[in-house]
């Protein structure tokens, strides 16, 4: 089981089960929430995530015209997860920000397997190397 936090500890989550995939983003939005040139997200299934705590939401319109929430912590500002509204609590998957696993170990052997928004990644990051690559959203997204 894979657990982690938000800087502050007031929000934990657990994994029970694998990523469905492991992916880079490179799209605005993700920029912009992480505070960084992309995110590193680990998909999961909602029904695999437990979250302990009170997290923040906002709402959002993704890029692919989806409802879209993400949840931080209040109290540190930490971006911890994302979930698609369109699926019922348990349904569907949810967007973990790999930053906030406790195992750094475990990190640093889950490899990204794709990325996507590549059309805007920023042309000094270099693709990684045997990821899948697409400029926007998958075609099965």
């Amino acid at each position: 089981m894979l657990t982690g936090s938000c800087s502050c500890k007031k929000i934990r989550v657990e994994l029970s089960g694998q990523p469905q995939t492991i992916a880079l983003c490179h799209c605005a939005d993700c920029r912009k929430i992480t505070s960084c040139p992309y995110s590193y997200n680990f998909i999961v299934l909602k029904s695999d995530l437990t979250v302990t705590g009170t997290p923040a939401t906002l709402p959002k319109m993704s890029d692919s015209g989806k409802a879209y929430e993400n949840y931080y912590c209040n109290d540190c500002g930490t971006p911890v997860y994302g979930t698609d509204v369109s699926s019922d609590k348990e349904s569907g998957t949810a967007v973990i920000r790999a930053g906030v696993f406790d195992d750094l170990s475990m990190l640093q052997d889950s490899k990204p397997t794709i990325e996507i928004y590549t059309a805007k990644r920023l042309k000094w990051i270099a693709p990684v190397e045997g990821c899948m690559q697409f400029e926007g959203m998958p075609p099965s997204a």
